[in-house]
């Protein structure tokens, strides 16, 4: 799993028994990602974010953040993002920098809109509730597709027997992009939420694959405004999560004329918005 995961000793303890033994445990890596984003030309770019992730995908990573926070529409809008060197020692290379097209404005850097993001709460930082709400290119409204009810059913286990670094930590996110039929075409862990699905957004970007009609997202957490903003933005027409929504995400869900899932466990379901695709 390379660095996406480390060993520590831990002391095991049985309250029943009253017993102790020394074991060692696999844990999910957290480590701080730094985006440097501007034009090309001489100098170093300007920090945009920081993030802390789960290190792997972190070009994905770059390019779902770039994606979902409107500053890029497409892949034609990156020139490179290459992983650099960074102050450490060893070099752990957790810093990435992308290099806009010559017609993509850089992004603001104003100090009162940086972004800082944690692996439990995503924009924080944000100035707003007016900052986030970031319009997306994608008409998900009128997209036609219908999903069954026993599809959807079967999804999170689909994305559960996918999880590989899951299995060896039991601490990793996931989010999975799934067709119609229930295909899953892609899936990125992280110690995020917010991560997990900027990675696998930033693979769509990545493969120009965007927008995501026709498709839908499931996370393995909850559904947070800002997870149901970055599937809008993606092209999204759904979006399912195995835990509860919030009262944003839904509002959000119907504005954009998204389908809203949650508790998406067993043969069970809540459909909060955009009932009209999920068939029985």
């Amino acid at each position: 799993m390379g660095r996406a995961t480390d060993r520590r000793t831990v002391v095991r303890i049985d309250a029943k028994g009253a017993a102790s033994t020394r074991r060692t445990d696999t844990l999910a890596a957290e480590e701080p990602l730094e985006m440097r984003v501007g034009p090309a030309g001489p100098g170093r770019r300007k920090p945009l974010a920081v993030t802390m992730r789960t290190p792997g995908d972190d070009l994905d990573l770059a390019l779902g953040f770039l994606l979902t926070e409107g500053i890029i529409g497409s892949a034609d809008d990156v020139v490179t993002a290459q992983l650099c060197a960074g102050a450490e020692t060893p070099n752990t290379y957790n810093v990435v920098d992308v290099v806009l097209a010559a017609d993509v404005p850089p992004p603001e850097t104003d100090p009162t809109r940086n972004f800082y993001t944690t692996s439990s709460c995503g924009v924080c930082g944000k100035a707003s509730i007016d900052a986030v709400r970031t319009r997306s290119r994608f008409d998900v409204a009128g997209d036609p597709v219908t999903v069954a009810a026993g599809v959807l059913a079967d999804l999170p286990d689909r994305l559960r027997a996918a999880q590989r670094v899951f299995d060896r930590t039991g601490g990793l996110h996931a989010a999975g992009l799934f067709t119609a039929s229930g295909d899953l075409v892609g899936i990125r862990e992280d110690v995020g939420r917010h991560n997990a699905v900027d990675k696998v957004i930033g693979w769509a970007v990545r493969e120009r694959r965007l927008p995501l009609a026709g498709h839908l997202l499931l996370v393995s957490g909850r559904a947070s405004f800002e997870l149901t903003q970055k599937a809008w933005m993606a092209g999204l027409p759904m979006l399912a999560a195995v835990s509860a929504p919030s009262t944003l995400a839904a509002d959000l869900a119907a504005e954009a004329g998204m389908t809203l899932v949650g508790f998406l466990r067993g043969a069970t379901m809540n459909v909060y918005t955009g009932a009209e695709r999920v068939k029985s």
